[in-house]
């Protein structure tokens, strides 16, 4: 079947293939950096241990500088259509000196934001609140010691600095996501104190105006996490509120909250107290195991509450997902691509027709539309999309993604 034939057969759907495709152009994905490496990062001295974040396996690959990680990250980008953001965590400066996390400065990035203008690439940041001496308690901005949380206070204000300067550098407004993973592995005493002393923090973080041109400020909550199992204290109620009450970006990470959450249900409620959303989208297989994205049912879902609700202009798309045991270009490059694929099945929706059924109650008109619609040659119309952006697609991306990784196997 051609894609002309594909056309026709959506078209009898009233469904306009071409402005879907046209659509899914202007989506971009931001693309975590922290898969290349398994969330090693290029700081010469840290002098701690993981912090609860841990990427499984040894595949060969491993990307161990910044040339490296750029080359592997060209190489995916040029295997997925579109135009597309790069999310950078602190930890990946690029710089001989050994600044510490409070010592930071834009030069310590610089070479990143030369080669995003020279990709074509927009990017994120995020301060690093992990793997780091001070943050071996597990906690960070909430921690009893003043000096401890004006550290990271510091480090905090260095981030939204340099996000700035990226997105006022690149002409596109960098989102810089907080994340922290304060909390206690056995039943604290109180509760209120540690989220107190992490508000206090969190505003005296952000009290330095930027501008949202350059920066958008997002904080991301989480439920638990390895040894803070009893409270984490920047829970999603916490963000939350505190998104609503500042103003700030609400991040939702996909594998943030309970297994059996489906966090697409949660976009329309938020949406209706935030401005705009963050997304962090990953594959909790068990919990926050944080595994490639697949077409699945959630991803699919949380596209079509995307499109359905028309909330992708007020949505920052990100990934965050790390597997060492498989190549690490095949992951971004398939995860990345399965979020577009995701879009491109919600862009290609009759949703007239199914808000129709729904708001007439005919829940039996609205199921038997779903269900044929998984029918229709999608796939062609995806090919189609790749050829017009240059991509390949089926056995030729198979192809591509083999030989590379053979290139790359003896690092």
């Amino acid at each position: 079947m051609s894609y002309d034939s594909a056309k026709a057969q959506f078209a009898d759907w009233g469904i306009d293939t071409e402005a879907a495709i046209e659509r899914l152009k202007t989506i971009p994905i931001s693309m975590h950096c922290w898969q290349g490496d398994d969330v090693v990062g290029f700081e010469q001295k840290t002098g701690s241990s993981g912090g609860g974040i841990q990427a499984t396996g040894n595949h060969p690959g491993r990307a161990r500088t910044p040339d490296e990680l750029r080359a592997d990250l060209e190489f995916a980008y040029s295997m997925i259509p579109g135009s597309h953001r790069l999310n950078l965590h602190a930890m990946y400066l690029d710089t001989d000196e050994t600044p510490d996390r409070d010592e930071i400065e834009y030069k310590h990035f610089a070479s990143w934001v030369d080669w995003a203008k020279d990709q074509g690439l927009g990017l994120d940041f995020n301060p690093t609140f992990f793997a780091h001496a001070k943050a071996d308690d597990n906690l960070t901005l909430s921690h009893p010691d003043q000096g401890i949380r004006d550290f990271w206070i510091e480090h905090g204000k260095r981030s939204r600095d340099i996000a700035a300067q990226m997105g006022a550098a690149l002409g596109t407004a960098a989102v810089n996501n907080i994340w922290v993973p304060d909390g206690y592995k056995d039943t604290p005493l109180d509760r209120m104190a540690a989220r107190a002393r992490l508000e206090r923090s969190l505003d005296a973080m952000m009290a330095p105006p930027q501008d949202k041109a350059h920066m958008l400020d997002a904080v991301e909550s989480k439920l638990f996490g390895i040894g803070v199992e009893a409270c984490t204290v920047g829970s999603h109620e916490f963000y939350m509120g505190y998104a609503i009450r500042k103003g700030t970006l609400l991040c939702l990470d996909m594998g943030h909250f309970h297994p059996t959450e489906n966090v697409a249900d949660k976009l329309s409620s938020v949406a209706l107290s935030v401005d705009e959303i963050l997304l962090h989208v990953s594959r909790p297989m068990r919990w926050d195991s944080d595994h490639v994205i697949l077409m699945d049912d959630a991803i699919m879902q949380m596209a079509q509450e995307l499109v359905s609700a028309d909330l992708l202009g007020r949505t920052h798309i990100g990934l965050d997902f790390f597997d060492a045991t498989i190549s690490r270009t095949a992951a971004w490059v398939i995860g990345t691509r399965n979020m577009q694929k995701a879009l491109l099945r919600a862009l290609l929706m009759p949703l007239d027709r199914l808000r129709s059924a729904e708001d007439a109650l005919d829940f039996t008109g609205r199921f038997v539309v779903t269900e044929e619609l998984k029918d229709l040659p999608f796939g062609h119309v995806w090919d189609e999309f790749c050829t017009r952006m240059n991509c390949p697609s089926g056995l030729h991306l198979i192809d591509q993604l083999e030989r590379y990784q053979s290139g790359v196997s003896g690092r």
